[in-house]
């Protein structure tokens, strides 16, 4: 490693100037003194952000998740004489977002994926509540 790769004070390698081990210029600031001083908080954890441990109590709770491919109306009539094999016309294209619901509410919209030869569904977007 040479000077100019070495990182100086301010964690950034190669600024073309040999390391002198000296402090940096009055006035500089490292980003996590610059992070605490503006908001008074440890750089690690942002003020008002939550961990998993703060959701442990939440952990265990049930919760119904449906991932919708699309909605068909047919009469009971239709129903009653379909069998193995029957195809039923959905309402959404090939290729078209999915929605996922938890608990009868939409909370994303993904597509369908096939991992060792099982299906599953991957979230492309997050719906925020509102």
């Amino acid at each position: 490693m040479t000077d100019q790769d070495e990182p100086n004070d301010t964690g950034v390698a190669g600024t073309g100037g040999a390391s002198t081990g000296a402090e940096p210029p009055a006035g500089t600031m490292k980003l996590e003194e610059m992070h605490e001083a503006t908001t008074g908080t440890d750089p690690a954890q942002a003020p008002g952000e939550k961990t998993a441990a703060d959701l442990e109590a939440v952990f265990d709770v049930p919760v119904r998740v449906s991932a919708v491919l699309g909605r068909a109306r047919i009469p009971v009539s239709s129903l009653m004489k379909m069998d193995a094999g029957t195809v039923i016309e959905l309402d959404r294209k090939v290729g078209e977002a999915i929605d996922i619901l938890v608990n009868d509410r939409l909370v994303a919209r993904g597509e369908i994926v096939l991992v060792d030869a099982k299906l599953g569904v991957t979230m492309t977007e997050i719906i925020k509540a509102g």
